[in-house]
């Protein structure tokens, strides 16, 4: 593996290891500005709580957005069993999460653990489970403590609003294939660390202006929303590409979006990557996705004039327990070398 890419996994490590769902963050902010610190820049959080750094370069400026928040949720209710029932944070999906391991944060009195399960979670005992649809309502966070009702739950710490996180599992097959919870979109993250990394390294200008910003609500909407520096022209989210039915992208290509649920993106823009692409003999795939949204979006959508475009790694079974591979991450990298130096 090269360098860049030991530095790229290594923070992709560190970045999942790190819980924060839409709205409980600010470990991972501080995170990115240490890091990016380390790295010899001046990185700035804005208000919202992303973290925002200029890498150099004059003229045209390009903003390159990753978000750092992710899927979560926090407790609904306490039930009279003294369990948790969650409303989720971002499209969580219950299929997707059940049987997890998952930590509840509570926000006075510490950190505690439990398992997100069906109700009546025995197939021994309920005949009904396999029949059973997986609402979140139907559901409940078995707590790692003895507790059988409301008030020794809540004599624990435990309350209403607490952020419940769920297990990243986070592992780096021999193969090269990534798998984790959150590679949407901290791969993209440490994707951009690892741009960063390398231009500082190299002592390389860009051929323009360069911002980063890592957002922190995209989850939810809003990620790119604001504090987009107010001489950018150009945003390029960088966050999953995906992989599915009817899709040519794989994990080990970058995928160049030339369109999603919100419309098109600049067709400039998106000629200007594939010709990138295609100039540096980079592995990727144009596609269409029919179920996405992403910061450059929201940007637009805040009323930002800019012109937008949405790169990534190939990831499959998103929202899910992901998989990526490190050529999708290396040809990530690549891709944003060949656009911006």
């Amino acid at each position: 593996m090269h360098q860049e890419m030991s530095y790229c996994v290594e923070q992709l490590q560190k970045l999942c290891a790190i819980h924060s769902p839409s709205g409980k963050t600010d470990e991972a902010a501080a995170y990115l500005m240490e890091e990016l610190t380390n790295l010899g820049y001046a990185p700035e959080k804005t208000r919202k709580g992303g973290v925002v750094a200029c890498l150099g370069g004059e003229g045209d400026p390009l903003l390159l957005m990753a978000h750092v928040d992710t899927l979560g949720a926090v407790v609904a209710s306490i039930k009279e069993n003294g369990r948790l029932v969650l409303s989720p944070v971002g499209g969580l999906q219950p299929e997707n999460c059940e049987a997890e391991n998952c930590v509840i944060r509570t926000r006075f009195d510490g950190d505690y653990t439990g398992t997100l399960q069906l109700n009546n979670a025995s197939v021994h005992v309920n005949g009904d489970y396999g029949a059973k649809a997986r609402k979140f309502e139907d559901m409940e966070v078995v707590i790692d403590e003895v507790t059988s009702s409301p008030e020794e739950t809540r004599n624990l710490g435990m309350e209403i609003g607490d952020f419940v996180c769920f297990d990243p599992r986070t592992v780096i097959t021999k193969s090269g294939y990534i798998k984790s919870r959150f590679l949407d979109d901290k791969l993209s993250a440490a994707i951009l660390l690892a741009y960063a990394k390398e231009l500082k390294e190299s002592g390389a200008v860009p051929k323009r202006k360069i911002y980063l910003h890592f957002t922190v609500y995209e989850e939810v909407g809003h990620g790119a929303s604001a504090s987009v520096p107010a001489d950018v022209t150009e945003i390029l989210s960088v966050d999953m590409g995906c992989v599915g039915d009817g899709l040519r992208c794989t994990e080990r290509e970058v995928s160049i979006c030339a369109k999603d649920s919100g419309g098109p993106y600049n067709d400039a823009v998106v000629t200007a990557l594939v010709k990138a692409a295609r100039d540096n003999g980079i592995a990727y795939a144009v596609d269409v996705y029919p179920h996405y949204g992403s910061d450059a979006e929201m940007a637009l959508r805040a009323g930002y004039d800019v012109r937008h475009g949405l790169i990534g790694a190939g990831v499959y079974a998103s929202h899910g327990y992901e998989r990526s591979h490190v050529e999708g991450a290396e040809n990530t990298l690549k891709l944003l070398k060949a656009y911006t130096l």
